[in-house]
């Protein structure tokens, strides 16, 4: 029996009759080494594409286009980040600020306003009762819309919660102490003290903490509106460096000075990337003189106001409490203790704010109201004298007289100090409006600039490819 000399025989399988076995099939191409899938396969390819010049001219094609589509994307999401953050500071964050610091005034400056009426007698003078209730109206109204612009989770929502379970308990006991300062009982002056008791303890405090948040909230969208995207910037100048590095090795390989694709391409991203420095630089310029030449003279000029409210309704209470009501060492009293508080810090704030007044219009309404706070306390010392002395009539007229009264030093300090937070926030608003304005536009410029900038890539790619062609 003959076998084919590389045929081995297979135990148990019979001969075949002639004795000789057939020969063996010819082999099939050889399969893919075990363990060895499509995406290797894939690699294997494009590594031996790779080894030739057109091969990697298309790898280098498709590396720039993908490079300089990835810097049109980051700067389009970035810079739509930093204009969303600097629409909050325009339109959301500091107007919620503004109305916060309007709460507190409102509330502190309807607490003076009861306080001045019930020293007035009787009959309140219908200026003051006008005040009163506009005052209470506008907190009202600023509840409602701080509530509807506010997390309900938040500390703030708290807050609001307070102010709006407060306010009528508040109103309710002025009014008390109103129908019984008419009917000339005594009991008018226990109620109107309680009602301030529940302002400054309870509301004046939320409202405080309300502020602060807004403000902390301004703060946080003025930092993210002003941070630089440094992860645009990067992405630029890698795509800038890989589109230079690809024009000099054309010219290397082919002696040509200029591929009008991959020259179109660098000046797209080259505009990119300069729209993104000066765009971004104009709009953190404007918005840093927003805050260091607005909002920070804002937050001064708020501390004062409510700090003058504040003494003012101390001032009336001294009288209305006549007394009655000590600071807890049991030696002074309180509301004459609390004025001198206030006084020192309004006098503080207002110092501050002329450091921080940059123009005339901003400075010379804080140095009136700095001149009238002299006057104010002068005032204030005679009249407290004068109540010492026994004639409390004498010093209610010179607490709330129509004329060189402390009164009427408070409504210029009053005044003066409004003209000044009205120009500041001028100052504010326009800077702000300006660096939200610098970034109009460069989201959408950069991703269109960018697709054309990839398309210039490929078209200068594929330019050089069609020589090999």
């Amino acid at each position: 029996m003959t076998y084919a000399p590389d045929a081995p025989a297979v135990p148990g399988t019979p001969p075949p009759a002639s004795g000789v076995l057939p020969p063996r099939p010819p082999a099939g191409p050889a399969g893919p080494p075990a363990g060895r899938g499509a995406w290797a396969e894939g690699a294997a390819r494009l590594r031996a594409a790779a080894t030739t010049e057109p091969g990697r001219l298309r790898v280098l094609g498709a590396v720039l286009a993908a490079l300089v589509v990835t810097f049109g994307a980051v700067t389009a999401f970035e810079v739509s980040d930093r204009a969303a953050a600097a629409d909050d500071v325009v339109s959301r964050s500091q107007p919620l600020s503004a109305d916060a610091a309007d709460i507190y005034r409102s509330l502190a400056d309807a607490d003076t306003a009861a306080a001045g009426g019930f020293l007035a007698g009787a009959q309140e003078p219908a200026g003051v009762r006008e005040r009163y209730e506009k005052d209470i109206t506008t907190a009202s109204r600023l509840l409602v819309k701080a509530a509807a612009n506010t997390d309900g989770s938040s500390r703030s929502a708290r807050d609001i919660a307070i102010l709006n379970e407060y306010l009528p308990r508040y109103s309710g006991l002025v009014e008390r102490a109103r129908a019984a300062n008419r009917q000339g009982l005594p009991l008018g002056g226990a109620y109107l003290r309680y009602a301030n008791q529940q302002m400054s303890t309870r509301m004046l405090p939320a409202a405080e903490r309300l502020y602060a948040a807004e403000t902390a909230r301004l703060g946080q969208d003025d930092r993210d509106a002003r941070t630089w995207p440094f992860l645009s910037l990067g992405a630029g100048i890698v795509a800038l460096a890989a589109l230079l590095w690809a024009q000099r090795r054309t010219y290397l390989r082919t002696n040509r000075v200029f591929n009008q694709g991959l020259l179109a391409a660098t000046a797209a991203s080259t505009a990119v990337l300069l729209w993104l420095v000066v765009g971004h630089g104009v709009a953190r310029a404007e918005l840093d003189e927003a805050r260091a030449h607005g909002q920070d003279s804002l937050e001064v000029l708020n501390e004062a106001r409510i700090n003058s409210l504040k003494a003012r309704a101390d001032e009336n209470l001294t009288l209305v409490a006549r007394g009655a009501v000590l600071t807890a060492d049991g030696r002074s009293d309180k509301y004459e203790t609390d004025y001198g508080t206030g006084m020192g810090r309004l006098t503080a704030a207002l110092t501050r704010a002329a450091a921080l007044a940059d123009d005339p219009a901003g400075g010379d309404p804080v140095a009136d109201a700095a001149r009238r706070v002299v006057e104010w306390r002068q005032r204030h010392k005679a009249a407290r004298e004068t109540d010492d002395g026994g004639d409390y009539e004498g010093a209610l007229a010179r607490v709330i007289g129509a004329k060189d009264s402390t009164g009427e030093s408070f409504d210029e300090v009053d005044a003066a100090l409004e003209k000044a937070l009205v120009h500041e926030q001028g100052e504010f608003t326009r800077a702000a409006e300006d660096g939200r304005a610098a970034l109009t536009g460069l989201p959408a410029g950069a991703a269109v600039l960018a697709a054309l900038a990839a398309a210039g890539a490929v078209m200068g790619v594929n330019r050089r490819l069609s020589e090999y062609r």
